[in-house]
């Protein structure tokens, strides 16, 4: 085994006992350089899900956050509280505040927890903005370049500018992971929100790689048009992607339209899911 990826938080759940679901992602990852997390969910599943499916968070090397949203955050205290001192990888945007807007309702959507709340518990923050490599063959994407016409930021995503007033929160701290293996890239995702396709383009131009052999994670799709997803086909098949995963924000309808095309290529991704190069 090169890797192995479980899913521990996620929307749903495909194990029978223990594990609870919630509108969130985490990923435990083991590689012989070590293990790690990518994301902690919402808060609620993590400790319960890790215990159920046997996976030492105290064991990890680091965290990785893929962006600055309570679903994808929310599990960092309780996760210092298992495992401290804890490097924590992210973009030094993660903590400015977040809304949802949408008919006059607002919603705060940021990490609800302040940065020297987490230095506190033992959280040590290693901020970038730039690809980079965190440990040989895994890769931190960095900020992701926006060029596929087809991919935009929900327009419901806010935060305030300088005069408190609401603007487009154009989500730059949207991070991806990428793992080298025998069969190719595997890319891990948190939400996509700088867009699937961009993020594979990016990897591919950035590790001078030319096939991935997996994507899992949130794909974002879930609120797409029908020429992104048939764009989003394209590019899956452009780069010979053996494994589809997706999870948290692709929808339950859309999740089975990507099942319906892609066939054994695709696999629902959610609490207990595995996936072993």
């Amino acid at each position: 085994m090169e890797i192995r990826i479980t899913i521990l938080a996620e929307n749903s759940v495909l194990v029978p006992f223990d594990v609870i679901g919630e509108h969130g992602f985490a990923a435990y990852i083991e590689t012989p350089q070590g293990n790690f997390l990518f994301d902690t969910g919402q808060g609620k599943a993590l400790i319960n899900n890790a215990m159920a499916l046997k996976k030492d968070l105290s064991s990890i090397d680091f965290l990785y956050i893929s962006h600055g949203h309570y679903d994808h955050t929310g599990g960092m205290a309780d996760l210092l509280k298992v495992k401290s001192p804890l490097d924590v990888y992210a973009h030094p945007d993660i903590f400015k505040p977040r809304f949802w807007f949408k008919d006059n309702i607002k919603k705060y959507i940021g990490i609800q927890f302040s940065k020297d709340y987490l230095q506190s518990l033992g959280a040590n923050f290693i901020f970038k903005r730039e690809f980079f490599e965190i440990k040989k063959g895994v890769y931190s994407s960095g900020e992701v370049e926006r060029t596929s016409a087809f991919e935009k930021i929900d327009k419901e995503m806010k935060t305030p500018d300088k005069d408190g007033n609401l603007i487009q929160d154009e989500i730059w701290d949207d991070f991806s992971m990428a793992i080298e293996t025998s069969k190719g890239l595997v890319v891990i995702l948190g939400c996509a929100h700088a867009g699937i396709v961009n993020i594979l383009n990016h990897f591919i131009k950035k590790t001078n790689q030319k096939e991935i052999y997996a994507v899992l994670g949130g794909t974002h799709l879930g609120f797409a048009t029908k020429d992104q997803i048939n764009e989003t086909l394209k590019v899956i098949d452009q780069y010979n992607i053996q494994k589809l995963g997706a999870s948290h924000c692709t929808g339950l309808r859309i999740s089975a339209e990507l099942y319906a095309k892609l066939k054994d290529r695709f696999f629902f991704a959610g609490v207990g899911a595995t996936l072993e190069v």
